[in-house]
């Protein structure tokens, strides 16, 4: 089977023996299952005589790492029986036209996971709404007195950019603080751009558990990701600031509906940020499964259960065109 993955040009740059990211152990159980792996970035997209294609390297595997041809081939992307869609935000134009290209794939050909039209209509903050009875009180807005009045009911207010990841841009404020107009102002671009808002929950000094969905199944393995040092948050992939967490059969229950419902619309790998039993954000563009940490607290083997979940899909899509 050949496949290719979408990454992150950063991811690229830094791609031969990053076991850190979750691209790296489901592309090596890939490749261990006798597939063949490429992978590309989306300025190395493109489209032909109505044919999308990409620039793209093939991937090998060498003592347990993976590396890549530096050499490029030209592939009609219809030449995939898979496309793995792992680009991180920001969602920006650049972005947006990735997801176009793929509209000139035909899907009876090639499998794509996440869906680029449904990673296009999702936003990781703003959709989360679509479950607000899972999520912290919060509003959506760019008006600084709408923040205010928030600010004045909830005493402490987390601020986020709605099209980037890993915690960038991310605020807290406090009622009372001198910097308060400051810093609605700056994130708000002075009132022109739209942020979530959410009531600041006291645990989130514990950091969030990480809830990973495939297809519509939560799986039983997740972590807590600790705050940085001198951040209120988690904005460091480091061993010390991921720690193994539990979740209880009433927090797979009270998920299963998201799963289920994420993977409808063509959706079905992602993971939710989770303080206190409630939903802070929804990751479905490139979502970080944590295998390595996953592994070593559960004594498993995660990416095999992910490629196992992947092929499936490709598997359900070769039978569905047969009959």
């Amino acid at each position: 089977m050949d496949i290719l993955f979408l990454i992150d040009r950063v991811e690229l740059k830094y791609f031969e023996f990053n076991n850190l990211v979750t691209n790296f152990w489901i592309i090596r159980e890939l490749v261990r299952k006798n597939c063949s792996v490429f992978i590309t970035t989306i300025d190395k997209l493109g489209i032909e005589n109505e044919r999308a294609y990409a620039h793209c390297y093939s991937v090998f595997e060498k003592l347990g790492n993976i590396l890549y041809e530096h050499h490029s081939q030209k592939r009609e992307i219809e030449d995939f029986e898979l496309v793995m869609f792992r680009n991180d935000p920001p969602v920006d134009l650049d972005y947006i036209n990735a997801t176009y290209i793929f509209d000139f794939v035909d899907r009876s050909k090639t499998k794509i996971l996440n869906e680029p039209r449904a990673i296009r209509g999702f936003n990781e903050k703003l959709h989360a709404m679509l479950f607000p009875e899972l999520m912290p009180e919060h509003i959506v807005t760019a008006s600084k007195n709408d923040i205010m009045d928030f600010l004045n009911l909830h005493n402490e207010i987390v601020l986020k950019p709605l099209n980037r990841c890993f915690g960038a841009g991310v605020m807290t404020l406090k009622k009372g603080d001198k910097n308060t107009a400051v810093i609605i102002n700056s994130m708000t671009n002075n009132g022109t751009t739209m942020v979530m808002v959410q009531e600041y929950l006291d645990k989130a000094k514990y950091g969030d558990k990480r809830v990973l969905f495939l297809g519509d199944s939560v799986l039983d393995y997740c972590v807590q990701k600790l705050p940085s040092n001198d951040d209120f948050k988690f904005n460091e992939h480091c061993d010390s600031n991921i720690i193994k967490a539990v979740l209880s059969n009433e927090e797979k229950e009270k998920f299963m509906p998201v799963a289920q419902k994420l993977n409808s619309i063509g959706l079905p790998m992602a993971g939710l940020d989770v303080i206190d039993g409630k939903i802070i954000e929804i990751n479905i563009t490139s979502p970080c499964y944590f295998i390595k940490e996953i592994n070593n607290y559960f004594n498993i083997e995660l990416e095999k259960t992910v490629t196992d979940f992947i092929l499936s899909q490709v598997n359900h899509k070769i039978l569905n065109n047969i009959f």
